[in-house]
């Protein structure tokens, strides 16, 4: 491969490793402890999965607080600590970001059950539940409709994955600017970027008005160019867990921006 080709963004030859730091070694600490192990492997890239607060009953990927660390993993000093140690031995560091949903033990959400506040179009609401076809359900075995009953609001809330995971209603403008808030933190706490989860709900969203997202794509369009302007050579991944012959639209369909 010709140097040129990998020489102009550090992700194009990085080595990327990826762990859930409670299964890795316990905590923020102990993955501290096993850097030069990964150093030795010729890791450039440490991606981690989520490590906010949640009740983990989906592996951490239900969030109670974006801007924090699980208390369970260690504290914010130790994630420091970790960016410290990890960029010593030459190595960057990602994380998740999920933005398609919260927990239902989130804030935002529990707030929002009111129909008067703020945070109740934080979220996708229906006063009767929306017809579904066969297929919309992610985990048939687990769930039987993406929709679901909150008896405080007497509305139905969309959830893509678990009842417990109320989808955020990224139409919002300000659902988008807190998304954007949380990419500011996180890169001003060191990390090089991150990877994108779930980003086909993203980009398809069900359950809004005819109209409510004009170009779905502006989402993540935006959020890059808010990344460049914060960190220039941070690296945004996106999950497409499709074919790749399905994947093109994805990177921007004909224009592939």
């Amino acid at each position: 491969m010709r140097l040129k080709a990998t020489s102009d963004v550090w992700w194009k030859n990085a080595v990327i490793y990826c762990l859930d730091v409670k299964q890795f070694h316990g905590d923020l600490a102990g993955l501290t402890d096993r850097i030069d192990y990964l150093a030795g492997m010729g890791v450039s890239c440490l991606w981690l999965m989520p490590f906010y607060p949640s009740p983990r009953r989906d592996d951490g990927y239900d969030i109670t607080d974006f801007y924090g660390v699980d208390g369970r993993l260690g504290t914010p000093g130790d994630f420091a600590e970790l960016i410290r140690t990890a960029a010593d031995r030459g190595i960057r560091v990602i994380a998740d970001l999920v933005v398609n949903h919260t927990s239902d033990e989130h804030p935002w959400f529990q707030d929002g059950r009111a129909r008067d506040s703020r945070f109740h179009d934080f979220y996708v609401w229906a006063d009767e539940k929306p017809p579904e076809k066969p297929g919309d359900v992610v985990f048939p075995d687990k769930e039987t409709s993406n929709w679901h009953f909150d008896q405080k609001a007497k509305q139905w809330y969309l959830h893509r994955f678990y009842s417990f995971q109320p989808d955020l209603n990224v139409a919002n403008p300000q659902v988008r600017d807190e998304i954007a808030q949380v990419v500011g933190y996180w890169l001003d706490q060191g990390l090089a970027g991150f990877r994108v989860d779930a980003v086909p709900f993203l980009l398809e969203p069900m359950g809004m008005p005819r109209g409510a997202m004009h170009d779905p794509h502006d989402l993540l369009t935006d959020l890059r160019r808010f990344m460049g302007r914060r960190r220039g050579d941070a690296v945004l991944l996106g999950e497409v867990n499709l074919a790749p012959d399905e994947q093109r639209a994805f990177f921007g369909d004909e224009d592939g921006d």
